[in-house]
């Protein structure tokens, strides 16, 4: 018989200072709701039941704004300025002890999609990929899901630098899975911003 597939657990990196929009881009407003919780509730709907969130920057305001979906847990990243790497290692030192698979999330994505979490999450379970990732229009993208013996490899990283590193030292742990969508934006900008609220507000079609 079978092993059961190792459960997987989401990580949030949502710890950076936004420093080229000159406010918390956590908390911009966008239909009603913080930025940072579309990125939530769609890894909530995407069906991961358990999350790991990094703030950093603003942390105590950015976590009052919050509705945590059931099964998330607040970390906080006090290097937070020195780059993703540092959110990486927060969100593995934060990893349940019977997780196998970590999926990776941008906070500054908040178009990302609950069909994105989920095929992303499904292929992980039952593939043989070490590393899956989102496969969009545009090209490769987040959600990342990365196996449990690789994390004292991202741990290792330092600076601005995730996944990706492992990936071009070793492309062949990683699997992508084409999706029949647009990739999420950043919103680093305050133009980054005003586009997606524009864009929000054009009905589809």
């Amino acid at each position: 018989m079978s092993a059961a597939p190792a459960p997987l657990v989401g990580a949030v990196l949502a710890a950076g200072g936004s420093r080229r929009l000159g406010r918390p881009k956590q908390l911009l407003p966008l239909q009603g709701r913080p930025l940072l919780q579309h990125v939530l509730d769609a890894a909530a709907a995407g069906g991961l039941e358990r999350l790991v969130v990094v703030l950093g920057a603003a942390a105590d305001a950015v976590e009052a704004a919050l509705e945590l979906p059931p099964g998330t847990r607040i970390v906080r990243n006090p290097a937070w300025a020195d780059g993703q790497a540092g959110s990486l290692g927060a969100a593995v030192g934060a990893m349940p002890a019977d997780a196998g698979w970590m999926a990776v999330l941008l906070g500054d994505q908040p178009t990302v999609r609950p069909e994105a979490v989920r095929a992303v999450a499904a292929a992980a379970l039952v593939g043989t990929a070490r590393i899956v990732r989102a496969g969009y229009r545009e090209g490769p993208g987040h959600p990342v899901a990365i196996a449990r013996a690789l994390w004292p490899r991202l741990v290792a990283l330092d600076g601005d630098r995730g996944a990706r590193e492992i990936i071009r030292a070793e492309p062949a742990l990683a699997a992508t899975i084409a999706l029949e969508l647009s990739a999420p934006p950043d919103v680093d900008t305050e133009e980054d911003y005003a586009r997606l609220v524009a864009a929000l507000a054009t009905p589809a079609g």
